[in-house]
């Protein structure tokens, strides 16, 4: 995988302050330990229980595409897939091969990836067994130095990295390597994509890789991370019997340190490409972004956290209720650039043929901004959201997952960023922010819009060609703005409290356990089912969600499309008397998330809160019952933005390919057929706003489901007030079964749309089945499996495609249908060979069964998923919701292990005899337009 920019933490985006403090440097994590090898090869270790009897090993290399000589340029993302391609213990697949044996997935778990500055290669595996960890540092070890770089594993790899090129090939990647340069202000980074160039992929000699890897993958380059359930002690003595013998070259090229020049230059820059979806315009301004490593440099950095939250507070505050908005959408704040640099970044998208009016009303709230600066309050709810969010991090030790540590000790290795911990962040946080003023944020603003670094970018579809803007134009607007008479913001205050009066509470009329897996069924006197999974997997987290049988299949026609936009909708109109603004206000320092949808066969309830804030929750989704808001601005907003957003649609292939996959897969139903303008504006907002209170009109028909850190005896009391107090009317509706499923036979569908020489193929098997525990675990397993078989055969021999993916999914209601979802991108020409590669797979599955080997990878990869599922909130919500909402038994769940261990090669033959028939078959093409 390529990361083309460096995701830079909000919290290393530093700026100049004075300060009365002395600057201090910020302490290390003392739960971390840190230590360099006498090579200069460095190591961050720390136990970490999240999740139990894992550790997480992370390989980072100080060597991306930046350092590639001219005939290397590719070479070092090349590199990265050799080291998978054969090292000196495993030879050519065999380490691929080894792990999946182990329980890891080869691209979910095992992966990396290369950037213009570093490589990162990350490997998760258990330490229920203790050979694995010595196991996953001898790997570590190989990929550090031993990588053999056999030349016909080279060039069988060629194929597999033009492959993953060509997937990014299209609108976004040819416009990027046009702006690229300019954003950089054509420092080397532009022309170090970290993809390189197909002539040298193509061409280049053993010898020149051999060369890269010689001069860049060395000790005092790298370091290792630890990060999981291991003893500390025993795990840094390994590593340094381990890695201690590395050697640097004897004559080492310097690493030079590239920076990007600042050149106090206003540039502009406008792109066309037939595959642009829209007009927009990017303004940037640039700045240096030194390291975060001193207490002066932290404070600055909440500083910036807390802009950003200010700017973006106020862009919703003013645009999100502006009147015939000309634009589609809007962006602005600090965030990271590359290397050393940062931004202040403003991005306006607009609707057809009004770029001018779009960027005006987005740039005045920018000039308002610059002008009157921001107000006591939205500072205050700014800190207050800030420090909760810290809270909740604070609140989360001893349950965070391994994986959150791991990026900062990478930006502590590669760019020497301060690592405190939470504690330290928390505490240091709480002790300075009350004095951080709006003076300080002023000045903050202000150092970034007077940057005399300035790009506009203007990028637009090419029909449009003729009528776009050059710098002056541009220059013009933002003056002309500048001495416009602009009003100070003045936000409604709002000083209520969500709810102004509480509801009458009902009753629990009855209590039923299910104590195998610790499972309590309340039934309201309302009619009202909860149940209650109380956990501790989690410190600070809760989460509900609920479902009530109807959904949209109760409606037709033009009541359909209001349906099923009904839920998205109302979400945007706010609850009761506040609007979306003043709910965002009344939310200020909670944790409170509830959200409301309409399904093709239920309306739900999505939630997710923490103990402290659970009965702000209940409130909004007592809200969401009871008091859905009428919005006319925000209707007609939403609803113009949609019908402009039609105007170019279709610019981009991927879309005319996912419409047409979604009509086919649904039959053919007039639902599911594109949008256009007609039904979109047949919807009103009294059909909208009626539906969803129809849907929503009878609680007795709901059944919620939380998990998480409560006990029933403090939950009990809110549940009978905010949902044993919602209206019923005992309709009990059920979901009408419109007999849509996918169509059955042999069908191929050709969609000829795009530029590029690419094509991508989706090839759906579908059909009925005897849905049940065994059956879904069975069609599981051969999607799995098919997934190794593709892997080996159409990446690794034939080396023409790159990532093929396979997925499976099943219903039970309204009738037992499967589906098995294989995806994949190549080149046009080798389309039917790959597809005749998969019938073939799929054959050999229906005629032989699977391997034993493959069935050995697939259980030990299920067993140590299974096992992290079972530790996880959201598993136990979905897997209690589908359970009851299916009417199946929830006990299930304790013989899934056990029906995993009893799949065997014969009972997956006969599997296959339904799943993989073949009757059932459609291959859709995306395949360049004809010329």
């Amino acid at each position: 995988m390529i990361k083309l920019l460096k995701k830079t933490a909000i919290t290393s985006i530093v700026l100049c302050s004075f300060l009365s403090a002395q600057a201090q440097t910020i302490p290390a994590d003392p739960a971390v330990r840190t230590g360099k090898l006498a090579n200069g090869f460095t190591y961050y270790i720390r136990h970490n229980e999240q999740p139990n009897k894992r550790v997480g090993l992370y390989l980072v290399n100080k060597a991306g595409s930046i350092l590639e000589d001219e005939d290397q340029r590719g070479l070092a993302h090349f590199m990265e897939h050799m080291n998978f391609n054969g090292t000196k213990h495993y030879p050519k697949n065999e380490l691929i091969d080894y792990l999946q044996k182990a329980g890891v997935r080869f691209g979910a778990d095992l992966n990396a990836f290369t950037s213009f500055d570093e490589t990162v290669y990350q490997l998760p595996i258990p330490t229920d067994d203790p050979a694995m960890f010595g196991t996953g540092l001898n790997i570590m070890r190989d990929w550090a130095q031993e990588a053999t770089l056999d030349p016909p594993e080279i060039d069988k790899e060629r194929g597999v990295v033009l492959e993953e090129e060509r997937l990014g090939k299209g609108a976004r990647d040819r416009i990027t390597r046009q702006t690229f340069p300019v954003l950089l202000n054509h420092a080397r980074y532009a022309d170090r994509l970290p993809i390189g160039l197909d002539a040298v992929l193509t061409g280049f000699k053993p010898a020149v890789i051999k060369r890269f890897h010689h001069d860049w993958y060395r000790p005092d380059l790298q370091a290792l991370i630890i990060v999981g359930d291991i003893d500390v002690n025993e795990a840094e003595k390994l590593v340094k019997a381990k890695f201690a013998d590395l050697k640097n070259p004897a004559n080492e090229r310097p690493r030079t340190p590239y920076t990007i020049p600042l050149t106090g230059k206003i540039q502009f820059l406008a792109v066309t490409d037939k595959e642009q979806p829209d007009v927009s315009l990017d303004v940037i301004m640039k700045h240096e972004a030194p390291a975060l490593k001193t207490e002066q440099d932290y404070l600055n950095s909440i500083k910036s956290n807390l802009l950003n939250n200010l700017i973006d507070t106020r862009r919703n505050a003013q645009l999100a209720r502006l009147p015939n908005p000309a634009f589609t959408g809007v962006s602005m704040g600090i965030g990271g650039l590359l290397n050393n640099l940062d931004m202040f970044s403003f991005t306006v998208n607009v609707k057809q043929g009004q770029l001018q009016q779009g960027f005006a009303q987005a740039w005045r709230v920018l000039e308002g901004i610059k002008r009157y600066g921001f107000t006591e309050k939205e500072l205050n709810r700014a800190k207050q959201n800030y420090l909760r969010g810290l809270q909740n991090a604070v609140s989360e030790q001893g349950k965070t997952p391994s994986v959150n540590f791991v990026k900062e000790y990478q930006n502590l290795f590669l760019h020497g960023e301060a690592s405190p911990g939470i504690t330290w962040e928390y505490q240091f946080t709480q002790d300075h922010i009350k004095g951080i003023s709006l003076a300080d944020i002023t000045a903050l603003m202000n150092s970034y819009l007077q940057s005399k670094d300035v790009d506009i970018i203007v990028t637009a579809p090419e029909k449009d060609k003729g009528g776009l803007p050059d710098s002056a134009i541009v220059s013009g607007w933002m003056n002309a703005i500048g001495e416009e008479k602009i009003e100070s913001y003045r936000e409604e205050q709002v000083v209520k409290p969500l709810l102004s009066d509480f509801p009458k509470p009902g009753k629990v009329v009855s209590r039923e356990e299910i104590p195998q897996i610790g499972v309590t069924k309340l039934t309201l006197s309302n009619g009202l089912r909860v149940l209650l999974k109380p956990t501790d997997f989690k410190n600070d987290q809760i989460i509900y969600s609920a479902f009530s049988p109807g959904g949209t299949s109760l409606y037709d026609g033009t009541n359909f499309d209001a349906a099923s936009n009904a839920g998205s909708l109302m979400s945007l109109m706010g609850l009761g008397s506040f609007n979306s603004v003043q709910l965002s206000q009344v939310l200020t320092g909670k944790v409170a998330r509830s959200s409301a949808s309409i399904g093709v066969r239920s309306e739900n309830i999505n939630a997710s809160t923490t103990p402290q804030d659970i009965e702000t929750a209940l409130q909004l989704t007592y809200l969401q019952f009871t008091a859905p808001r009428k919005d006319t601005l925000m209707f007609k907003n939403t609803m113009d933005k949609a019908i402009a957003e039609l105007a170019t649609r279709y610019n981009n292939p991927n879309q005319v390919f996912a419409d047409t996959i979604n009509y086919v897969m649904s039959n053919y139903s007039p639902r599911y057929a594109p949008p256009t303008e007609v039904r979109l504006k047949a919807i009103t907002l009294d059909r909208i706003y009626d539906i969803y209170r129809e849907r929503f009109a009878d609680a007795a028909n709901f059944t919620f489901v939380f998990v998480g850190n409560f006990t029933i005896e403090k939950l009990q009391p809110l549940l009978e007030r905010y949902l044993g107090s919602l209206p019923t009317t005992h309709q009990h509706e059920q979901p009408r079964n419109l007999g849509q499923h996918i169509p059955t036979g042999l069908l191929d569908k050709k969609v000829f749309k795009g530029l590029e020489n690419k094509a991508t193929v989706r090839v759906v098997l579908s059909g009925d089945y005897h849905f049940g525990p065994v059956a879904n675990l069975q069609l599981k397993a051969l999607s799995d499996i098919l997934q190794i078989k593709i892997l080996q055969h159409l990446r690794e021999a034939e080396s023409e495609v790159y990532s093929p993916q396979v997925s499976e999914g099943f219903n039970k209601l309204p009738q037992n249908r499967f589906a098995i979802i294989v995806q994949f991108g190549c080149a046009p020409r080798n389309v039917d060979h790959l597809v005749s590669l998969l019938q073939d797979e799929i054959k050999k599955l229906r005629e032989n069964g699977p391997e034993a080997d493959d069935i050995e990878k697939f259980k030990a990869q299920y067993q140590k998923s299974l096992e992290q599922a079972l530790k996880d909130n959201s598993f136990w919500s979905a897997y209690i919701s589908s359970q009851f909402e299916n009417q199946d038994d929830p006990l299930q769940v304790q013989d899934l292990l056990k029906n995993a261990n009893q799949i065997d090669a014969a009972s997956l033959k006969q599997a296959a005899q339904v799943f993989l028939s073949g009757k059932n078959m459609i291959t859709f093409e995306l395949l360049p337009q004809k010329k």
